[in-house]
């Protein structure tokens, strides 16, 4: 594995928890080190860091407020 992506893995924890998880991206990340970006947004959909991801736990946050304050009137 290339040291620039040893240091991009190690500079977020994330990254490293999702390599332990899946290990098949060592060998992956280890042949071919381009592949990074492609590691990166696995981890992103998998974890649901992507920004519709959010969106969406933030409207259903919201739609959820909304119903107990209805019940309560």
């Amino acid at each position: 594995m290339t040291l620039d992506v040893q240091f991009k893995l190690k500079s977020n924890p994330l990254y490293i928890k999702y390599l332990h998880e899946n290990s098949y991206w060592y060998k992956t990340l280890n042949r071919d080190p381009s592949s990074f970006n492609r590691f990166k947004e696995e981890m992103r959909t998998n974890y649901k860091l992507r920004t519709s991801d959010k969106i969406n736990k933030a409207l259903s946050t919201f739609e959820m407020i909304s119903e107990v304050m209805q019940a309560l009137k």
